[in-house]
């Protein structure tokens, strides 16, 4: 099973930390985040894992290199160019295509998300990406209607993306930054350079089903500032087990 871990990002909520050492290598409850992440996937059967490196790319290669999992990790080079999410994923095609879906999993979050749950979930929809949220506060939503998305709103501009009419009010659910993907969407894509893969579904939702995989939110951190990294680690360090599982 093919997975991806973001982690080419310059972590500037997390500065200073992040002015010598890239975010994928800030600790978190005694770990780096990397560590983290690959952990969890190793532990659930994903053993192609690709990782994408920009912000102190040789500090991570080196990381990699010492990681203890059984599994194969490939780096994909940013080094040259930041690409951000979508153009991250488009630049890794080479290590993703084939005939069965792949994971992506931003390497600042931790979580109990069960991955093989939304793994499952996107084979039976056999949909072009399912994503992972929660009803949980947040700036920013995408839009869903029957688990399909239909737009996307930023709370505070109150501006908003609509991909397709409902005649229900949809409802706001947040990403949680853990997708699955068909390797079909590399054929939809026509963006290139730095883009979001977030405006590729919402413009890929006019006529494409995407789905969601709601989970609790209760363990669930995005640790994107030291705020949210100091908040978390009591919860992650009690409950070790259940957040590489």
């Amino acid at each position: 099973m093919k997975a991806m871990i973001l982690a080419a990002g310059y972590g500037k909520r997390l500065k200073p930390l992040t002015d010598t050492k890239p975010k994928a290598l800030i600790e978190v409850a005694g770990k780096p985040m990397l560590h983290w992440v690959a952990e969890k996937l190793v532990n659930n059967g994903f053993d192609r894992i690709v990782i994408n490196v920009h912000h102190h790319a040789s500090m991570i290669k080196q990381a990699v290199k010492k990681l203890p999992f059984k599994a194969e990790f490939i780096i994909s080079d940013e080094e040259d160019r930041l690409l951000g999410t979508g153009g991250g994923l488009l630049k890794a095609k080479k290590y993703l295509c084939g005939s069965e879906p792949f994971l992506v999993y931003n390497v600042d979050i931790i979580s109990n998300i069960n991955l093989q749950g939304i793994y499952s979930s996107h084979l039976k929809q056999g949909c072009i990406a399912t994503l992972a949220t929660s009803v949980r506060d947040s700036s920013n939503y995408l839009l869903w209607h029957n688990n399909k998305l239909v737009g996307w709103e930023h709370i505070e501009s109150g501006k908003k993306i609509i991909a397709k009419n409902t005649t229900e009010m949809p409802l706001r659910k947040a990403f949680s930054g853990i997708h699955v993907i068909s390797p079909r969407i590399f054929d939809l894509v026509k963006e290139s350079g730095n883009f979001s893969i977030i405006n590729v579904y919402l413009e890929l939702a006019k006529e494409k089903e995407i789905f969601s995989f709601d989970h609790d939110h209760k363990y669930w951190f995005d640790l994107g500032t030291v705020e949210k990294i100091r908040n978390g680690e009591k919860v992650i360090t009690k409950n070790h087990y259940i957040f590489v599982q």
